[in-house]
């Protein structure tokens, strides 16, 4: 077993699950499961999951005895910079967020990309959400190099209806160890509410302005040639700066 793999067992020990990968017909009914627990309105169909496992793309879930509880999804991906993997889901069901679940299930995929020779995998993520910010940035030590609004459109399932989709994309370098990034003295701040999804039903006027000004902080950040190396998780403020080559 290598490192890697350690690594990711390691943390699904800590986060009370077993690591196997998905990709039977039976299994994408789970992850559908999963997927109606988090997101509602939206499925996967049972064909695309087969197709991952087929072609090495194979979903990795996390499991409480027969019970999955998390999983992550992805697929290979080529752009300018070479070989990727893009990582397109990543759940855990309610009574099992904020336990290592989605961490663990994070280094699984690390340590199959780096099994397969690849060194990077890319994501997107809702900017204004602090808890994947902190997991993201924070615990895995991604890096975010773009910004775009309204990314995916309209979307509608019950968790993002409603809302603009704009997002994050990060970069994760496998090779190095998980973990923290420190950002340089100085670097930018761009603050982010605490809880999203509790302000949008306390206040959804004042929701929608915050996402507004952090649209226009992050683009003012990448026309600086700036990235997102950390996350100070206490006062949801993500630090930019430009990368250094020692980061």
């Amino acid at each position: 077993m290598s490192e890697a793999w350690d690594l990711a067992r390691a943390a699904a020990g800590d986060a009370g699950v077993a690591l196997r990968p998905l990709g039977s017909v039976e299994d994408a009914d789970r992850i559908n499961d999963v997927i109606q627990a988090t997101w509602g309105g939206q499925r996967i169909d049972r064909e695309v999951v087969r197709a991952l496992a087929e072609s090495g793309n194979a979903p990795w879930g996390g499991f409480d005895g027969d019970r999955l509880v998390g999983f992550v999804l992805g697929w290979a991906g080529v752009d300018a910079e070479g070989l990727h993997v893009h990582s397109h889901m990543l759940a855990a069901t309610p009574d099992r967020r904020h336990r290592g679940v989605g961490y663990a299930l994070k280094l699984a995929q690390r340590a199959h990309a780096l099994d397969q020779g690849i060194g990077v995998i890319r994501w997107t993520f809702d900017p204004l959400v602090a808890r994947n910010a902190w997991l993201n940035v924070g615990k895995l030590g991604a890096i975010v190099d773009r910004f775009e609004r309204d990314y995916y459109g309209e979307m509608t399932d019950d968790l993002n209806v409603g809302e603009r989709s704009d997002r994050f994309m990060v970069r994760w370098e496998l090779e190095r160890t998980p973990g923290p990034r420190i950002a340089p003295p100085g670097s930018d701040e761009i603050a982010i509410p605490t809880d999203l999804y509790e302000l949008r039903i306390e206040d959804p006027d004042r929701a929608r302005r915050w996402r507004d000004e952090v649209a226009a902080a992050a683009e003012a950040a990448f026309a600086r040639s700036e990235v997102g190396l950390a996350f100070d998780r206490d006062r949801a403020v993500y630090l930019f700066a430009p990368r250094e080559p020692t980061t």
